[in-house]
């Protein structure tokens, strides 16, 4: 039976994890490198400030072959596109015609996903789509998978809740309106062991700092849509 040759967009979180999980085990697919998108002036993955060293750490760990796309600080999304489609046209010569995602419910994101990748003549797969995101979580936990917030918003969150580890009872004490994974952006995650890893990723927990950022005056609710500045604690995690 012919395999498809797939790309995971590997974002280091809990929810990447879970779905890389699930299409390891689709015989339909082989999944032959990871993409992740790193902030090129800070040396850190996109949105979870994780330190680079960790990334390959982490991904060294799971033994896949993985790569990074570089960005600018702040791009637009015509420098973004731009550097997106040179990874992709790069991945298409090299036989990949799928590429996956650890997105939950965000149906636009999807959308855009979708037709930026067909017009490379790529089909995008989502794992975890629709998925109880409650049930996701406990899931995740009992596989035995192991993950820690990175970042988190400061509209839901202060300095205490980054560099908590994920256990059974952190569903429980979310704020309301908080969804359970996150998947509106209220938080990240690094995760650092589980049945994907050969062996676990060690690191040891450093500073928190506290940053803002422009609103970008959607109704998204990761954003204090009554401010100019929404901000994020983030935690940063040390190489060990």
């Amino acid at each position: 039976m012919k395999k498809y040759k797939t790309y995971f967009n590997w974002s280091t979180g809990k929810d990447s994890a879970l779905a890389l999980y699930y299409l390891l085990k689709d015989e339909n697919f082989t999944v032959d490198e990871l993409i992740t998108t790193v902030n090129s002036h800070y040396n850190r993955v996109s949105m979870h400030g994780l330190r680079n060293e960790l990334l390959k750490a982490q991904t060294n760990a799971i033994g896949i072959k993985a790569s990074c796309i570089e960005l600018p600080e702040m791009p637009d999304m015509e420098t973004y596109e731009t550097v997106i489609n040179q990874t992709v046209l790069r991945l298409k010569t090299e036989g990949f015609t799928h590429s996956a995602f650890g997105d939950i419910f965000l149906e636009d994101l999807r959308t855009y996903r979708e037709d930026q990748l067909a017009k490379q003549g790529f089909k995008a797969i989502f794992p975890i789509w629709k998925h109880n995101t409650k049930e996701l979580l406990k899931n995740f936990l009992s596989l035995g998978f192991k993950t820690i917030v990175v970042c988190a918003n400061s509209k839901f969150f202060n300095e205490d809740f980054v560099g908590t580890i994920i256990d059974n009872d952190f569903i429980n004490n979310l704020p309301e309106g908080v969804d359970a994974c996150g998947e509106n952006g209220e938080f990240h995650t690094f995760c650092f062991d589980g049945p994907i890893f050969k062996q676990p990723v060690n690191f040891t927990v450093g500073e928190k700092v506290y940053r803002e950022y422009k609103n970008p005056n959607t109704n998204n609710s990761i954003c204090n849509s009554d401010a100019n500045t929404y901000g994020v604690w983030y935690c940063d995690l040390l190489p060990k």
